[in-house]
């Protein structure tokens, strides 16, 4: 996970540069930190959505008449939960969690210039196995006859098309953005013969603060 984490930063400041060299008279380099829900779409178990955390940078320059191009790259720690039962045979939801990098590279219509802007493009991510306490990953998912840590090993490159809103004055200001995965981020779990065809789709929605250098 740190060789990918450290290769989406050198791709980030790659595409930065090329940003500081087109836009050199309106660049705004952004700082990124806030909230995400993360929902896992899948009828093979019972996931339900919870709360994680972002952080990162961003590039935002002009780029025609109305429009302003945002490159992003944020790290998050997302989390859902599934439904389980534990050695006793009690019900238990048990939490997974997937630290992720992401890089976008959204078109940003400017609808009031420095205060609102809708904005939409695509995300790449790309992550890491997913992660349950130790003492979780031999309950049994509930409806299956699969432990809890028989699904970690999800896809590592996920594409998200994503649209968002964001509001504030020039050097502060709330972004509110949702992102659907399109391909399937279970796919891997196909590979290992666990029995069904698993199929699922995550989606992210964040509310992000960004503080503009």
């Amino acid at each position: 996970m740190k060789k990918i984490f450290l290769t989406t930063v050198l791709v980030f400041i790659s595409l930065a540069t090329t940003a500081q060299y087109k836009y050199r008279d309106s660049n705004r380099i952004g700082i990124i930190f806030g909230i995400n829900q993360f929902t896992l779409n899948t009828s093979n178990f019972d996931a339900k959505p919870a709360m994680g955390w972002n952080a990162g940078l961003s590039v935002r320059g002009n780029f025609y008449n109305d429009w302003d191009m945002v490159y992003a790259m944020q790290f998050s720690e997302n989390n859902f939960t599934v439904a389980t039962k534990n050695l006793f045979l009690a019900n238990e939801d048990v939490n997974y969690k997937l630290a992720s990098a992401q890089i976008s590279l959204m078109l940003s219509y400017k609808i009031v210039e420095n205060h609102l802007s809708l904005e939409f493009g695509p995300v790449v991510q790309v992550n890491g196995k997913l992660n349950i306490d130790k003492e979780n990953q031999n309950n049994i998912i509930s409806g299956t006859t699969l432990f809890a840590k028989d699904i970690t090993d999800i896809t590592k490159f996920n594409f998200y098309p994503a649209v968002g809103i964001t509001a504030g004055v020039k050097h502060l200001r709330v972004n509110v953005q949702y992102q659907y995965g399109v391909n399937n981020i279970l796919g891997n779990l196909n590979k290992q013969n666990f029995g069904p065809n698993f199929k699922g789709n995550a989606g992210i929605l964040s509310a992000n603060l960004l503080v503009y250098l």
